[in-house]
């Protein structure tokens, strides 16, 4: 309400959508701009930035040149300057489809690869096109929270089943089985895992497929780390099950390519059966892509090159520094009192640690921990109630060494100050 020229007072019909508002709060991101709040501006250290991962900044962590000239040379070319289709340019659709068969016993089609702009929007198209009234969500907890926070704004029940952190993080089959009910539509795995650096057996995988047909529902695959492995266990695509239960396939080339914002990914039907097309899912998401965006033309017309050009070394070297950060990140957790690991982290860029509070003098929760730690360190990271797990933490080691060590020496001083 406010006062038009006469004094009289005029009434607008229009405000914010509190919806909106309120799935922004539970994001990654949101959590760690309301830490950035907290840091103290008179401190002049290197703010230091273990709370998400995003390592293009740091110079180990460049993409390789033939990623760079792949861009560059679809660009020159003038040939991708016009509008995409709505699923994705052909070519496009090609190259992920024959880099995604690589791994999987059956050859997909270029019909079965939807592009997106980076896997998040391919997590906003399999939510959508699964949303109907009463629906519901299987989702890990700890876990990515976009996926709470689109599926609650879309009026998609969420329900969570735990991850089990004394078994490596494997999925609790019996808790899914027990959430489930005629209204339940799919459940979620994050492999490698984000935000616990997990990655599950291909034994453990079956057994996931067979729950989720048990169950009459599809499983949902975000596997945007896919290959970002480093410790006994290789990464397993959940296609390599689409003979037992159809699977929506959910990634991108931000993390393997350390490009996140190039904003290409992509949501691929993993179903030899024909389930999700008679279903009538398939035609959902290419109407959903229809009233949505797609990715930068010329970024999908760089993609054939950069999945034919990038050669193994590259990869080599990313899984080696990635390895080195999560053995040091691991062994200098060991060395604070009130941190516990349960196991050391074997993909993705992410450690979850628990706190034991009653080790602290100050220090009331998961959150409290982060903002002091910002304000007196000059450093972020991500307070597990963020990913579902209070009194958890959660720390990226995808930062150049030097930097981690600095950020592990800041959060032992301020452990040891804080210790009772």
């Amino acid at each position: 309400m406010t006062e038009n020229g006469g004094g009289e007072t005029q009434k607008w019909k229009f405000k914010g959508n509190e919806a909106l508002t309120k799935a922004s709060g539970i994001t990654v991101r949101g959590v760690l701009d309301m830490l950035m709040d907290n840091l103290n501006p008179d401190d002049n250290r290197l703010l230091l930035r273990l709370g998400h991962g995003d390592p293009s900044h740091f110079p180990c962590f460049y993409t390789t040149p033939s990623a760079e000239y792949a861009v560059v040379d679809a660009l020159r070319s003038r040939q991708f300057n016009c509008y995409s289709s709505s699923v994705g340019i052909l070519p496009a659709r090609q190259a992920v489809a024959e880099y995604l068969s690589r791994h999987l016993p059956n050859k997909l089609s270029p019909d079965d690869v939807f592009l997106t702009l980076g896997c998040t929007h391919a997590i906003e198209v399999a939510l959508s096109v699964l949303a109907h009234p009463g629906a519901n969500i299987l989702l890990p907890r700890p876990g990515y929270p976009y996926y709470e926070a689109m599926s609650s704004y879309i009026g998609l029940e969420n329900r969570h089943f735990n991850l089990l952190p004394e078994k490596g993080w494997e999925v609790d089959l019996d808790a899914v089985e027990a959430l489930a009910d005629e209204n339940t539509v799919a459940m979620v795995i994050i492999n490698p895992g984000n935000p616990c650096g997990n990655v599950y057996t291909y034994e453990h995988l079956q057994k996931v497929a067979e729950t989720a047909k048990k169950l009459g529902i599809l499983v949902i695959a975000d596997e945007v780390y896919e290959h970002l492995t480093f410790g006994n266990n290789p990464f397993v695509p959940m296609g390599v099950f689409g003979h037992t239960v159809p699977v929506l396939t959910l990634g991108s080339i931000s993390k393997r390519w350390i490009v996140p914002g190039w904003r290409v990914g992509w949501l691929v039907t993993n179903d030899t059966q024909g389930i999700l097309q008679e279903s009538g899912l398939v035609e959902s998401i290419t109407s959903f892509l229809n009233i949505s965006s797609d990715p930068a033309t010329f970024i999908q017309g760089a993609l054939p090159q950069i999945f034919e050009n990038t050669n193994e070394e590259f990869f080599s070297k990313i899984k080696k520094t990635l390895g080195q950060g999560a053995d040091l990140c691991y062994g200098e957790i060991k060395g604070i009192p009130c941190f516990t690991c349960p196991s050391k982290p074997e993909g993705s860029m992410f450690v979850m640690v628990k706190l034991n509070l009653c080790l602290l003098s100050d220090i009331q929760n998961d959150l409290d921990f982060c903002k002091k730690l910002a304000k007196e360190e000059n450093m972020v990271i991500l307070p597990g109630s963020a990913v579902g797990m209070k009194n958890w933490v959660r720390i990226t080691f995808a930062v150049e060494p030097s930097t981690l060590e600095q950020g592990l020496e800041r959060i032992k001083a301020f452990s040891l100050s804080h210790a009772k």
